[in-house]
């Protein structure tokens, strides 16, 4: 009557009701940031997996040498991702019941007072799936970052090896290019030299002085070609040696004709 009495059948004793409501209220609070801390977690996975498909597809773009390799971490990625999403679809909608189920809770608080015990004991449960689940995502993050590692070590060797063999070629081609203006320029300078021995007769000079003109000019066409073909084979290379793609090709070469 002075409300000193306990408030049979909900107290045992005096103030049973307002401690309950004090740990409702505690539990409620726990709830709410243990959904704001799986949130950020949350966020910050989201991130992460961003950040790791931009590097996924930066390495993809890089390395066409070693081809086979990437698309075989590219088809693992995507195994990953859609295990990671199926792993966050499961948080999300254990979440969703716990909000539910917490809401539930708050509109009937009586039946929320017997119930406790066994919600406290589903919570711990989901935080211990929620603790398993993120300590599995930074293996599987760590396992990827040693994947994208060694990726980029083997796209880098590869590159090496590809430059080294597109220098090669061009360098043999210049040579091979070389060789042959070299040898028509011997044989012209070969027959100038028959000619002017020819045209030291007064008689025969008139005659073969076109001749002899036509095949200096022939030469001298030679030998800029020359000069031509190895500036730009040498341009070809040292573009290459500078990371240069698509500059594998031969140098046009005119076809002069002979005098």
């Amino acid at each position: 009557e002075t409300n000193t009495l306990p408030f049979h059948p909900f107290e045992n004793q005096q103030g049973d009701i307002l401690r309950m409501e004090k740990e409702h209220h505690v539990l409620k609070e726990q709830l709410r940031e243990a959904e704001e801390k799986f949130e950020q977690l949350q966020s910050r996975s989201l991130e992460e997996i961003g950040a790791l498909e931009e590097l996924l597809k930066k390495s993809i773009e890089e390395t066409e040498v070693s081809q086979n390799e990437l698309d075989w971490f590219h088809q693992d990625s995507e195994t990953q991702m859609k295990k990671w999403q199926q792993e966050k679809k499961e948080n999300r909608e254990n979440l969703k019941a716990l909000k539910g189920t917490a809401k539930k809770h708050s509109d009937t608080n009586e039946r929320y007072l017997k119930t406790i015990d066994d919600k406290e004991k589903q919570y711990n449960a989901c935080l211990n799936t929620f603790l398993e689940t993120s300590n599995k995502f930074a293996n599987e993050k760590g396992k990827l970052e040693e994947l994208i590692k060694k990726s980029e070590g083997d796209s880098q060797e590869c590159e090496k090896r590809a430059v080294k063999a597109e220098v090669s070629v061009l360098q043999t081609w210049k040579e091979m290019e070389i060789w042959k203006l070299k040898g028509t320029i011997t044989k012209a300078e070969g027959n100038l030299k028959m000619l002017k021995a020819l045209s030291s007769s007064a008689s025969a000079a008139p005659v073969l002085k076109s001749q002899i003109d036509s095949w200096e000019i022939f030469i001298s066409n030679v030998k800029k070609q020359l000069e031509k073909v190895e500036a730009e084979y040498e341009e070809k290379i040292e573009l290459v040696k500078n990371g240069a793609r698509n500059c594998l090709s031969k140098v046009e070469i005119v076809d002069l004709p002979c005098p």
